[in-house]
Order: C-alpha cells, then structure tokens, then sequence
C-alpha cells in the first residue's frame, strides 16, 4: 500500500500543503479518491494529514482546500495576540515565578493562548469523513501521533479498518480511536510555548503535547500500518542545513589561532535549535535507518534485534523537502507578525538570519504561508513526473476493496518491517 507521512514544523506546515496541492493536480489523480491508504501525521502534519483523509473523497478538491486554509491563515487563527491575552500569560509567569513553590502549584501552562487553532481545526475538520473514507475503501488506516506530558511515551492514535495492526514499544504506544479535533489539537501542541491538552483515551484522561517530541522514527507509523511505498514531506531544507554545517566548520580555528569566530547564540536562536531537534532530524535519519535495512534485505539477511515475528520487507521511499531556507523566508516576513509577540520573541536576542528557526515555527501569516505553500508547490513541479510515476507504480491494495475485510483477531498485528522497526532502545 501507498503511504503519506507529514512530519512536524508549526508554520512550516504550509509548505506540505503546497506540495500536496500540485500532487493533486497531477492527471492520474485529478478528480479521483486519494491515492494514500495509510496516512501518518505529527504536529502540522497531523493538520494536513487528518484534513487530507476527511477529505480524501476527492484528492484534487481536498488538496485544493488545504491549500486554501494556510494561504489565509492570520496568526490570530491560530493563537491569541492582543494585549490583554499577553498581559494574563506575563502575570501567570510572575506569578508563577514568586509563589509557585510555596503553592505548590503554578498558572502558566504555556506561553500563548491556542484557543483560536482548536476553533479552526473544529471548521475544517469533517467529523464522519476519516469513518467514511475506510468505509467506501480508499482509505485503510490514519495515524496521528503525540507525546504523554504524564509518562513521556509517544502514542499514536490510529483510526482504520477493523483488525488493523496494533503494537506497543518501551517508549511507544498505538491506541485504536475515532480521531476528533482534540486529538489533533494535541499532536500540534508545540511544547513550551502551546498549552498541553487532554485527550480521553483507553489509557485514561491525559495531557498531551507536540507528536514530534518522542516520534524519533517519523516513518515508522506508516509502515507497520502495512505500507510499501512511502511519500514523506519534510520542512527541513538540507542545502540550508549543509550549508550551515559549513559555515560551522570554518570557524572552528586552526592549531595556534584563537577562539572560534561565532558569537555565543541568543536564547532565541538556543530555542530554534530545541525546536530543530524535534520537528526536523528525525525524518532524515530515519530515512538513512530505513536505507540500511532496504540493504540488509537485499543480501537475504536478518537484522540485528529483528524477530520471527515481525519479519522485515523492502519499503520503497521518496522524501520531499523545501528548495529553500524557511527560516531566511521567515525573516522576510517578521515584520508582520503581531507588534507584541514580534517584541517579546525580540526579547530572546536576535540570532543571525540563517539560525532564526523560532520566528518560522510561529508565524502563521498569511504572507508567510502563503510563500511557504508556493514554493512547496514549485519544488513538487519540478518532480511531478517521478510523483506520477511513484503513485502509479504503487500496486493497488486487495485489502481495501470494497466489500468487508476478513476478520482478524482484534489488537493482533499483521507482520511488519523490519525497515520500520526502530532500535529497542527507542
């Protein structure tokens, strides 16, 4: 089966949403249901991927639709910004800081008030259409993932068809659901800075943040869901990435000169990086984890920790990243992020334009998304023809036709692979 897996980013999501757009505008799948069975999102991409699979009835309007959302997105959709919402969040901290431990208890649970993003994602999110789309066939399974604030595990909540796998790491969970707005909401509580937010669940009633803190293996999801072929779309670009590597290697000094010439970071740019670590390595690394274990199958072998009965198989991936630096596309468009969020983010220091990630993850802007949405549309443009050809090279799932799939036992997980599985220590 064919699988879509939308990783974190806050704002960066936009760009996803331009590169679905132009997938969706391709002629084999203009006007047709969506070509991805299984679904995978954390953060932003438990956004577009939950919206794509409620929508998915018809893959051009749905992509079409998400596009719209962040092309007119306005940083008081997503979060609270006038005065007074700022002013209760800086009394909370006050507060908190001078008699939060002779309470025993504090006020603050995040930095900004996402009130608007649970309204927003309320609107756009048709409450039967994930339900619908397994029951007319086109859709088998969406996965949403986020993070226990309680336990610290990842747990993903899957919708899908009746039987579909169900497995439990040290550190990872998959609990069976009706996906809601709130579990959405959930995953894309950035950490810090959005409040956390209780979902009900089998597991009980707990606070959950940010799927990308703990989803260490973005891929992983997708694939023991039973895909074989993979479309991710990152927001990370690597150009941007390597070039920075480079830039930080030139300053380190040469035996006999002095220190390095890069100034010490501000706590913004100290954020950027936190930030960076959870929404933006893991798919990369993954990525490499599941070449070598494409390799390892190639040579007849077995890899190390895998066992009998989760035996492994080849999965064929193709990643989608920006063309460009979000965080430089950012600093174009700071100016419109409201004057007293853009005072306070001013407060954290000003990092050097290549290392100004913060500003990217929060700017919900229209003018800024709006970029964003364009040059993932561009960047898909110039690879439509190996998407074309990807989708369709995808062999249709037996499992999805239309009448009533076996039964399995409930909870049982169908074998997966190998190329899925993350370390132990994971």
């Amino acid at each position: 089966m064919l699988g879509l897996v939308l990783t974190a980013g806050g704002a960066r999501g936009a760009y996803q949403a331009g590169v679905l757009k132009r997938l969706g505008e391709l002629r084999a799948l203009r006007d047709r249901p969506s070509p991805f069975p299984i679904i995978a999102g954390a953060s932003a991409g438990a956004i577009n991927g939950s919206l794509l699979a409620a929508r998915g009835a018809r893959f051009g309007d749905a992509t079409r639709e998400l596009a719209r959302v962040w092309s007119n997105l306005r940083v008081d959709d997503v979060f609270h910004s006038d005065l007074c919402s700022l002013a209760r969040t800086s009394a909370g901290l006050a507060f908190d800081f001078a008699l939060g431990g002779l309470l025993g208890r504090t006020r603050t649970h995040g930095l900004l008030d996402t009130a608007p993003l649970a309204h927003l994602i309320e609107r756009v999110f048709p409450p039967r259409g994930i339900a619908e789309g397994i029951r007319r066939g086109h859709l088998y399974a969406v996965a949403v993932s986020a993070t226990s604030y309680h336990s610290g595990r990842s747990f993903t909540f899957v919708e899908g068809r009746s039987g579909h796998p169900v497995w439990q790491k040290s550190r990872r969970l998959v609990l069976p659901v009706t996906l809601t707005p709130r579990h959405v909401m959930a995953s894309s509580a950035i950490p810090i800075v959005f409040p956390p937010v209780r979902v009900a669940s089998q597991a009980g009633d707990l606070w959950f943040g940010d799927g990308g803190l703990r989803l260490v293996t973005p891929l992983s999801p997708a694939i023991r869901l039973g895909a074989t072929r993979l479309l991710s779309v990152g927001v990370r670009s690597s150009r941007a990435a390597d070039a920075l590597a480079r830039e930080e290697a030139g300053a380190v000094p040469s035996p006999g000169e002095g220190p390095p010439r890069l100034p010490s970071p501000p706590l913004a740019q100290v954020i950027g990086v936190f930030l960076n670590a959870i929404f933006l390595d893991h798919l990369d690394a993954d990525l490499d984890h599941l070449a070598r274990m494409n390799e390892i199958v190639a040579g007849g072998q077995r890899g190390a920790g895998a066992r009998a009965s989760e035996p492994i198989r080849p999965v064929t991936p193709l990643a989608l990243a920006p063309s460009e630096d979000l965080a430089l596309v950012a600093q174009r468009f700071a100016h419109r992020m409201p004057r007293l969020v853009r005072y306070a983010l001013e407060a954290l220091g000003t990092p050097d334009a290549q290392s100004a990630d913060l500003m990217s993850y929060l700017l919900f802007d229209a003018a800024y998304t709006r970029t964003l949405v364009e040059i993932g549309y561009e960047d898909a443009a110039k690879r439509a023809p190996e998407l074309e050809a990807f989708v369709r090279e995808a062999a249709p799932p037996p499992a999805l036709a239309p009448q009533r799939p076996a039964a399995r036992r409930a909870g049982a997980a169908r074998p997966v692979s190998g190329a899925s599985l993350s370390p132990p220590a994971h």
